[in-house]
């Protein structure tokens, strides 16, 4: 990448990471113009949750977040953007998915934490081969909550 898509991308970046995607969309959309081959998964993963959350083109932004994460799954930033989109594209499930994969990742990730808080994910029944329902699985709950807490 040229010093200046690689600096617009810094830019746009730092911008995403502030909250403040519709000063980034511009500036990815730069980088993206410049034709450079070969640009790195965090550009996809950010450009994908920008034109998910700015444009409204949210098929379009899963598509670029899960090559993001294909490219380098190892990136728990990548795991949180695809699970913003995700709620975008009302895949509450899928979401979660994404948060439990990105918090395998990085235990102390602030944005993967927040949202996984936000959405109020559940634990596992304590006995899964029942149902979450089941009597037995609300006293073990119950039990597990009150001495290991959340």
């Amino acid at each position: 990448m040229a010093d200046s898509a690689e600096t617009l991308l810094v830019r746009a970046v730092g911008f995403c990471r502030r909250d403040r995607w519709d000063e980034a969309l511009p500036l990815l959309r730069q980088v993206q113009e410049s034709g450079r081959p070969g640009l790195p998964a965090l550009f996809y993963s950010y450009l994908g949750h920008a034109v998910a959350r700015v444009e409204r083109r949210v098929e379009d932004g899963l598509q670029l977040c899960e090559q993001a994460v294909k490219q380098e799954f190892y990136q728990a930033d990548f795991y949180w953007n695809l699970a913003r989109t995700q709620l975008l594209a009302k895949q509450r499930e899928g979401a979660v998915r994404s948060l439990q994969k990105g918090l395998k990742l990085d235990r102390k990730h602030r944005g993967l934490l927040a949202l996984h808080r936000e959405l109020g994910v559940r634990r596992t029944p304590v006995l899964p081969f029942l149902s979450r329902a089941n009597p037995l699985n609300h006293l073990l709950g119950r039990l597990r909550h009150a001495f290991v807490g959340k």
